[in-house]
């Protein structure tokens, strides 16, 4: 696939068809993802790749305890609830998701069961774990070395045929992720991906979220014209 048809034709996938995905294949896009750009390559990144009963084991866990009223550990600062257009972004594109998967505004089983599918990893057969290491705890470059590798890592997945979501929910119950995925306490949990075979049944998968213009994004200066 061409670059830009990598860009412009990704989207985030939740919903997979159960079919496993050859390790090969992972650690091939994970090499990919790791020529992504790093301050003063550092490269502060590690991947824990989960799949069959390990993963199971964190969607039960993450789901118990979420029902049973734990609150969450997510280890990476979360920062302040969205506001203003940040907020409005939000909402819409999980109105066009809602809207996608039918689940009406006053439809509170199906709104608590699209929910849960986020701590289940989006009951994709692969979930990756991206983790940094702790001496690194605090620096402003490494999240966003982390972030580029996470996006390095979801466009090479989408060029080999491959769906993912970057998402939180999976790694919000910390203590459970640790456990079953071998996680030191030398490593921060950062984001997780879920990854698999992009199921077309599935609607929200046609989902396309809005993007704002390049006239709101950038500003030009010095430039004539």
């Amino acid at each position: 696939m061409l670059f830009d048809d990598v860009v412009l034709g990704r989207r985030s996938c939740r919903g997979y068809k159960q079919e496993p995905v050859p390790r090969r294949l992972i650690e091939e896009i994970l090499g990919l993802a790791m020529r992504a750009p790093s301050s003063m390559n550092t490269q502060p990144w590690h991947f824990y790749v989960i799949t069959g009963e390990p993963l199971d084991r964190i969607r039960r866990g993450n789901t118990e305890r979420i029902l049973a009223g734990h609150p969450d550990s997510r280890e990476f600062r979360k920062g302040q609830p969205f506001a203003g257009a940040h907020r409005d972004r939000q909402v819409g594109v999980a109105k066009q998701l809602f809207s996608a998967m039918g689940i009406a505004r006053d439809d509170k089983d199906g709104r608590q069961d699209w929910v849960l599918r986020g701590f289940r990893q989006f009951d994709a057969p692969v979930c990756v774990i991206i983790t940094y290491d702790r001496v690194l705890d605090g620096s402003d470059d490494t999240p966003f070395d982390c972030g580029a590798v996470a996006t390095a890592l979801v466009n090479a997945a989408w060029s080999r045929g491959l769906g993912t979501v970057i998402n939180s929910q999976g790694i919000m119950q910390s203590p459970v992720v640790r456990e079953h995925a071998g996680i030191p306490d030398d490593q921060v949990i950062m984001k997780s991906i879920a990854l698999g075979w992009p199921d077309d049944s599935f609607p929200a998968n046609a989902v396309v979220s809005e993007r704002k213009s390049l006239d709101e994004a950038a500003v030009f200066v010095g430039f004539e014209g």
